[in-house]
């Protein structure tokens, strides 16, 4: 008797479905055909004790599994669920008749019982869009499948629960989540706060205007400046994530594999650090079985890299083309797959090995030329592609231990959602561009205007202070940026001025 049921393959961020045919027929081997990987092919195993232990038989006839469409490789544990119903069904143990209304997906235990799989949630927005009537999976991935509305999800503990589901034995009712409460329940639940910083107002202020254009940062300055602290606090001052972000973020964790079990939703922009010992792989993603990747992740929210010269300069130089483009292609022989990598990158660094270049009471003990080989571990290009460049000073005593309060997050966070509101005014009808960081060189020509007077102040400031020509668009977008804070339809002096003190290791000066 020849059966079919279905599951789903995760390839990047989207879900392929599959079809799995079991034929039982004359004979006594088993076969499995359609690419299958190792994980798949040991699922016979799994299979055969978590039938005997429900209490079904195993039929020992020739057995034929096919995994359609045949030329795509199927990879992991998650077929198993799907094979053992389907050989239940070919065998005549249940009906097959409700069959073709489920995907069905979940890892078996010898004992019968669900294990958890990857990618939940794309599985479930594919089956609700090629009309699948429900998905059954473990329980553990039901509450992020269920955020897919129009879809029955049931959540299943064991082999027969979803034996008894298929033969009316059992009628669960489906798990039911309530996405826009889900996603408001949790959106400002953050446990840093900027308040916590105590002095450092111009770095903030950087920071400020680095969350309302999507600038990327990199903060210099000795040991114990406040750098990480600071990095981990901008999330607390980004716009919430909205509905759509939400949800493509969920789908990313869903496919790693990292999406708590209690969350069905992500409520919080992602917040990643890898350590400088990271991989190329680890950072933009891939392995024999791609993956995404820390940029991924990190994906509408911020990749923060402490000691950026610590990184291997290979790793650094993988980020060059997923900043401008803001995704990431990995290629392989037989497919290539696409992952979204639209995040703030930033930075922080010593000025020096010693840490002591430039500080204001200690002594850099640095040899001649050893600042400037140190800082030359960072590409030009990479350099290129950072925004605000910001001197971190050491707090003093007196601020440290002064009792009065700081500008609170939430504060900080109203002025840059007035920025942000007026870019989405602004890039409406460009596709792509949310940001003032993400303007091309044409749309700083028309949108950054500046009358003779600013021209006459970049002009000063690129031949006074030594500025590259790289520098100038970027001044250009921050004072952008800047202009908007303020309110201001065009950018004036002051904004500009402030642009360009945010350009440090564009002077030659620096480290000469």
């Amino acid at each position: 008797m020849l059966v079919k049921t279905y599951g789903s393959a995760v390839y990047g961020v989207d879900a392929i479905t599959i079809t799995i045919e079991v034929n039982i027929g004359a004979g006594s081997s088993y076969y499995m055909v359609g690419l299958p990987d190792n994980a798949v092919k040991e699922s016979q195993y799994r299979v055969e004790s978590a039938v005997r232990i429900a209490g079904y038989h195993m039929p020992r006839q020739k057995i034929l599994v096919n995994l359609a469409p045949a030329d795509i490789r199927k990879e992991g544990s998650a077929y198993d669920l799907t094979i053992a119903i389907g050989i239940l069904a070919a065998s005549g143990q249940i009906d097959a008749e409700k069959l073709s209304g489920y995907v069905i997906m979940g890892e078996l235990s010898l004992d019968g019982g669900l294990q958890s799989i990857r990618g939940a949630l794309p599985i479930a927005i594919q089956a609700r869009k090629e009309g699948f009537k429900g998905l059954i999976l473990p329980n553990v991935n039901a509450n992020e499948a269920a955020i897919v509305n129009d879809l029955e999800v049931y959540g299943m503990d064991s082999l027969l629960d979803v034996i008894n589901f298929f033969t009316g034995k059992e009628q669960p009712q489906p798990v039911q989540i309530d996405t826009r409460k889900e996603f408001y329940k949790q959106i400002n639940s953050y446990e840093q706060d900027f308040s916590d910083v105590k002095g450092q107002e111009n770095i903030k202020r950087a920071l400020e205007i680095a969350a309302a254009g999507g600038h990327n940062v990199i903060l210099i300055g000795p040991p114990g400046a406040g750098k990480t602290m600071l990095a981990k606090r901008l999330p607390t001052i980004l716009p919430p994530l909205n509905l759509p972000e939400a949800l493509e973020s969920t789908k990313i964790y869903s496919v790693a594999g990292r999406l708590p079990a209690a969350n069905a939703l992500m409520t919080e922009r992602p917040y990643r650090s890898p350590h400088h010992t990271i991989s190329d792989v680890a950072l933009v993603g891939g392995g024999m079985n791609p993956q995404p990747g820390e940029i991924s992740l990190a994906h509408n929210g911020v990749l923060f890299l402490d000691e950026l010269p610590e990184f291997k300069r290979t790793v650094l130089e993988v980020m060059r083309q997923p900043l401008e483009d803001r995704k990431v292609t990995i290629s392989r022989a037989r497919f290539s797959v696409e992952y979204p990598a639209s995040f703030m990158l930033v930075a922080s660094m010593n000025p020096c090995p010693c840490g002591f270049y430039n500080h204001p009471e200690k002594e850099c003990v640095c040899g001649p030329g050893v600042v400037q080989k140190y800082l030359s571990k960072i590409s030009g290009p990479l350099l290129d592609r950072i925004d605000l460049h910001v001197e971190v000073t050491p707090v003093n005593f007196s601020e440290l231990s002064s009792s009065r309060p700081a500008e609170k997050s939430t504060l900080i966070r109203e002025r840059v959602i007035k920025a942000r509101e007026v870019q989405d005014v602004r890039f409406a009808e460009m596709e792509g561009v949310h940001s003032n960081a993400q303007m091309s060189v044409n749309m700083v020509r028309k949108i950054c205007e500046i009358d003779e007077v600013g021209r006459g102040l970049i002009k000063q400031a690129m031949e006074k202070l030594g500025l590259s020509a790289r520098a100038y668009d970027r001044i250009l977008k921050v004072a952008r940026t800047i202009a908007d804070l303020a309110g201001s339809d065009n950018i004036t002096i002051e904004h500009l001025a402030e642009a360009i003190h945010y350009r440090s290791l564009d002077r030659e000066s620096w480290a000469g």
